[in-house]
């Protein structure tokens, strides 16, 4: 598959850490930052691409020159006044460049993906186009993406839209694209992908999210550059890329990251426990994942539709994002084996291997995240918790000491920000 690029950039927020190079040129420990994914995607394959190059090209082209230092081919795609972030694929297009469906990548995000492995996925789903999606510490100034059960994006937010409850998940700069989206469009002047091309696209139903919580940071202040080289050093960024094991710490929802107040039915209960966001967000910096694991029989007995569950999940994903912290994703068992309730779903009344104490959500994340669960925790407040991760082969750890536990946990801790000071902060 063929790689566009964008590499046009000029960087304005940046501009205090370097101004006199392009952003995709900036050095994090001593390489340009658009070298890092054109070396991961030379050691997955995927050597064709195209540099499409503006402000100050010249010194990306005489750096990279056609790309054999690199073990790539190069060509580019030169600018000669700004077209905006999808002017010049229309134009590339026209002039018979792009034929195929191809990735596209912004040039001045940090990233190491398995490219293979989204590949497939387009091709799976067979749309006209996929957009890699993850969550971020402040979505509440980024664009949001919302996606139905399938995955299929069913609603886009720009930055400056009103928002109230959502998913923590945004655009994370690198799609795969459908020449089809480029037909039979204007191609003068500037184009912006996102509110021009792909948005008006969504009532469709051709585009998808690809969710992945591998290491994609786009470096656009100070703060975030500052962030990836600290990363870079650390060996974090290499370290998420889902060809290799990932570590993970999973979370049950009520009594652990929300107060326990019973069964939740509506989302105007949840509320966060004590320094449940600042603890998560130290999960999310220490190169675990942070998934939640969560038996929901509200749903088999009929008190919660899976709408309504939604909304609930949002709010927590919601509440936790404005406090810059996110989960990776949440795994939910909605069924229950009792029969008897009014107003019961008999669909969900069956024996499953989901429900905790079994260790069915934690394997499935596992199977999905390629986890190695040997090296993880499983963290509740419940004996369930405690025998579900003992049976996934994790170390299993208590929270709370006012209740009998039907087992041994491997740890028992006071709350989620003790657990995280004795076990995650500590391997820093």
């Amino acid at each position: 598959m063929k790689v566009v690029i964008m590499a046009g950039g000029r960087g304005t927020r940046i501009a205090p850490v370097q101004d006199h190079v392009p952003k995709p040129m900036i050095p994090i420990a001593k390489r340009p930052v658009i070298e890092y994914g054109i070396r991961c995607l030379a050691r997955q394959g995927y050597t064709d691409i195209t540099l499409v190059v503006g402000y100050l090209g010249r010194i990306i082209q005489d750096y990279f020159g056609d790309g054999s230092k690199f073990g790539v081919s190069l060509t580019y795609f030169v600018e000669k006044e700004p077209l905006g972030t999808a002017g010049a694929l229309f134009r590339m297009y026209a002039a018979g460049m792009i034929q195929e469906d191809f990735f596209l990548i912004n040039g001045d995000i940090m990233l190491d993906i398995d490219f293979r492995r989204m590949e497939e996925y387009h091709r799976k789903k067979g749309g006209y186009g996929t957009i890699f999606t993850h969550p971020n510490s402040h979505p509440q100034d980024s664009a949001l993406i919302f996606a139905d059960s399938e995955k299929r994006i069913v609603r886009w937010l720009n930055k400056e839209d009103e928002r109230t409850l959502y998913k923590n998940r945004v655009n994370a700069g690198i799609h795969i694209i459908s020449p089809r989206l480029l037909k039979d469009r204007n191609l003068a002047g500037k184009v912006d992908l996102d509110r021009e091309v792909l948005k008006p696209c969504v009532p469709g139903g051709g585009l998808y999210v690809y969710d992945s919580p591998e290491y994609v940071k786009d470096m656009g202040t100070p703060q975030r550059y500052y962030e990836v080289c600290d990363d870079v050093a650390k060996g974090k960024v290499s370290a998420r890329n889902l060809g290799k094991k990932q570590k993970a710490v999973f979370l049950d929802r009520d009594g652990t990251l929300n107060k326990y107040c019973g069964f939740v039915r509506q989302a105007s209960q949840i509320e966060l426990t004590d320094g449940a966001a600042e603890a998560l967000a130290e999960i999310n910096k220490s190169g675990y994942l942070a998934i939640v694991v969560t038996n929901q029989p509200v749903i088999a007995r009929g008190e919660c539709t899976l709408e309504e569950l939604n909304r609930i999940h949002n709010r927590l994903e919601t509440l936790l994002g404005e406090a810059g912290a996110w989960l990776d994703d949440i795994f939910f068992c909605p069924h229950h084996p009792e029969k008897g309730f009014a107003g019961e779903r008999t669909e969900y009344k069956i024996q499953c291997d989901c429900r905790k104490p079994k260790p069915g959500l934690l394997l499935r994340a596992a199977e999905q995240y390629n986890i190695e669960l040997s090296e993880s925790y499983m963290v509740g407040d419940s004996g369930t918790d405690i025998i579900a991760g003992k049976a996934a082969g994790c170390r299993s750890i208590y929270i709370g000491t006012d209740r009998e536990i039907p087992c041994t946990p491997d740890a028992v801790c006071g709350s989620l920000p003790e657990f995280v000071y004795k076990y995650i902060t500590t391997k820093e």
